[in-house]
């Protein structure tokens, strides 16, 4: 069973600031946001994990 990984809230409001939209989050929760915002989140998210990994692979290869 594949275990279900989330962003943590520290990680969420890293993304939020450097994408710009970390004001609308203060002011109004998360459900604030625009979808467009929370899905360049989840894209921001995925390329830096992608750049994890790929960093990882040259260490370890």
């Amino acid at each position: 069973m594949a275990r279900r990984r989330t962003m943590s809230e520290a990680f969420k409001v890293e993304l939020a600031k450097d994408l710009g939209f970390y004001d609308t989050v203060a002011q109004e929760g998360w459900g604030g946001i625009r979808a467009r915002d929370a899905g360049n989140m989840v894209k921001r998210a995925l390329e830096i994990a992608e750049q994890a990994m790929a960093k990882s692979n040259h260490t370890t290869g």
